[in-house]
């Protein structure tokens, strides 16, 4: 059976969900099914890392500030590295900075895009903030991949898209036959509306002015012995990786709460862009390492992933034997490959929330917590404890 793609893998994948559909729509049957799209993500995961690493070096920690300097300035938004990188190229030497959004955040950590010098900071938080951050801002702002919200009028008029990125009424930036992409359209606006007269002072949610990033698996595995080391010695008691798709709902500030009440003798992971509900804090360190450990963006889940297989390969021992506990904070989008990737690798006690995905049946949610041990949050302290085996 031929679907219309290149790749017979791929095809058979296919060929077999169909039948399975088909045929019995039992969970026997397509449980494995979904586990299999959970394995190909994985695969996706290592072929975007590979690219970004050999592309623009491996990310090394680097920290970050929410002021905004006075002048010309230009906010890129999204997860798209070579966006950025066309970006930096075609604004050095013309008087405009460059400030990463959402997302973007991690290029930070980047060597080949660090090395440029109008690459200054962060603006602003997560995407579901973008309509009040936006709402004056005296600059434009490109969306290469990411979640683009109805524009106020406000802001309509400075808002740029490419890629995949669209929206009825923006300006659209195609590249050409060869991948070129020509942003000057941009650049002019930028130079014309000037930026902030003054250094603009942001913050994050909780308040603090710098940020954090570029702990991706190279990054963290560098200091690997340190890490094995704290552990064995009793000095870092449990690893959390919180993390994950973040959203407007109230419900959202369980991860601050949840990270702000972890014990000092315990490393917080985090990647996506649900680490804005707390990676403005300044939660001190362990053993030289800060206690908040950005890993990147969602599809950064690989860092950790290679993280943990390495630390479990280093103790003898499974992923769900270490002292590690997932609490991933869900929102409906791509994440739901990122969730299948780790059921397929067979990690347990998953803590999810602050609502289970809509495509969890009660069926589904019955199987996944039988198996895999999985669990919907319910409020921080309580989840904290039970981890912890304080409860």
């Amino acid at each position: 059976m031929m679907l219309g793609y290149a790749d017979e893998e791929v095809n058979r994948f296919f060929a077999k969900a169909l039948f399975a559909v088909g045929e019995d729509w039992g969970m026997d049957a397509l449980l494995p099914i979904v586990m299999e799209v959970g394995e190909k993500n994985l695969k996706c995961m290592a072929l975007l890392d590979k690219a970004n690493t050999e592309s623009y070096g491996t990310p090394a920690p680097a920290t970050v500030p929410l002021t905004v300097e006075k002048g010309p300035f230009i906010v890129i938004t999204g997860h798209d590295l070579h966006d950025l990188k066309l970006l930096l190229e075609q604004t050095e030497g013309k008087g405009v900075n460059i400030y990463t959004h959402g997302e973007m955040l991690p290029a930070h950590g980047y060597p080949e895009l660090k090395k440029y010098a109008h690459l200054k900071g962060n603006f602003g938080t997560a995407w579901q903030n973008q309509q009040r951050e936006f709402a004056d801002i005296p600059a434009p702002v490109l969306f290469t991949t990411n979640c683009l919200m109805p524009q106020r009028p406000s802001y309509q008029d400075r808002v740029y898209t490419t890629s995949v990125v669209g929206y009825a009424g923006l300006r659209h930036i195609e590249a050409d036959a060869c991948g070129r992409k020509d942003f000057s359209p941009i650049i002019e606006q930028a130079l014309a509306l000037g930026g902030y007269e003054h250094d603009h002072s942001m913050s994050g949610i909780n308040g603090g002015h710098m940020l954090m990033t570029g702990f991706a698996h190279g990054a963290v595995l560098a200091h690997a012995e340190e890490i094995i080391s704290l552990i064995k010695s009793g000095k870092v008691r449990h690893i959390f990786l919180v993390g994950g798709c973040d959203g407007a709902h109230p419900g959202r500030n369980y991860y601050t709460e949840f990270v702000k009440s972890t014990p000092m003798d315990t490393l917080v992971l985090t990647l996506a862009c649900g680490k804005y509900r707390f990676n403005d804090l300044d939660l001190g360190e362990i053993g030289g390492l800060p206690r908040i450990l950005d890993m990147g963006q969602c599809n950064d889940a690989y860092s950790a992933i290679k993280v943990a297989l390495a630390l479990a390969d280093a103790f003898g021992c499974t992923v769900n034997d270490l002292p590690l506990t997932l609490v991933l904070s869900w929102y409906e989008q791509k994440a739901v490959c990122i969730l299948l990737t780790l059921l397929a690798l067979g990690v347990k006690n998953i803590y999810l929330g602050p609502t289970l995905p809509a495509f969890l049946s009660e069926t589904v949610v019955k199987t996944l917590v039988e198996t895999y041990d999985l669990h919907p949050t319910t409020n921080p302290q309580q989840d904290l404890d039970a981890i912890l085996g304080r409860g």
